[in-house]
């Protein structure tokens, strides 16, 4: 049997295939109806969708549900990032983005972001301009200059702003991806 993750990784999976799914375990339900992929929480309903008709159509992701995280996060490992506010029906649009190469796309809680930051602060203190983690700000990469934490918020300071995010907000962004050679020498 299929664990949650499994089954939303082979469902978003054949759905950028434009293949019709039929996948269940005892939670999550994968079905084709009408041309549109769809996955079920058997207690929540329809909490992910596409169509299968177009070229890269965007996921519409339920923003309640109780595996949004999950889906979030594999969604991000096919560069299909959150994009607008929440539609009518309660959903959120997930579009495909391109990444800069050398890069992996992370979506997760600002809280993951900060501990991430955490690792890298130490390498990247002192540069002008690093490029070790980025920030994605109104359609465009940007590098992180800084993260500081206070009463529950982060901020975050990039070239020329600093926004403020909740902890618990999602938010995208990238790490470089270690070569070789730099992970023999770590």
């Amino acid at each position: 049997m299929l664990s949650d993750i499994d089954l939303v990784q082979e469902f978003i999976k054949l759905s950028i295939q434009k293949k019709e799914v039929l996948l269940s375990n005892s939670v999550l339900q994968g079905e084709t109806v009408y041309k549109s992929n769809q996955l079920i929480a058997k207690k929540e309903g329809i909490i992910i969708t596409i169509k299968l008709n177009g070229i890269l159509n965007p996921f519409l992701v339920k923003y309640n549900s109780t595996h949004w995280e999950l889906i979030s996060e594999q969604l991000a490992n096919y560069n299909f990032i959150l994009r607008g506010d929440i539609d009518n029906r309660g959903f959120y649009k997930y579009e495909y983005c391109e990444i800069p190469q050398g890069y992996k796309m992370h979506c997760g809680k600002a809280a993951i972001l900060w501990r991430t930051w955490w690792k890298y602060r130490q390498r990247i203190e002192g540069r002008v301009i690093q490029l070790e983690l980025l920030i994605r700000i109104r359609n465009t990469w940007y590098p992180i200059r800084g993260l500081t934490i206070s009463d529950g918020m982060i901020y975050i300071e990039t070239l020329g702003n600093e926004i403020a995010i909740g902890l618990e907000d999602m938010v995208i962004w990238l790490s470089k991806i270690k070569d070789n050679k730099q992970n023999a020498n770590s």
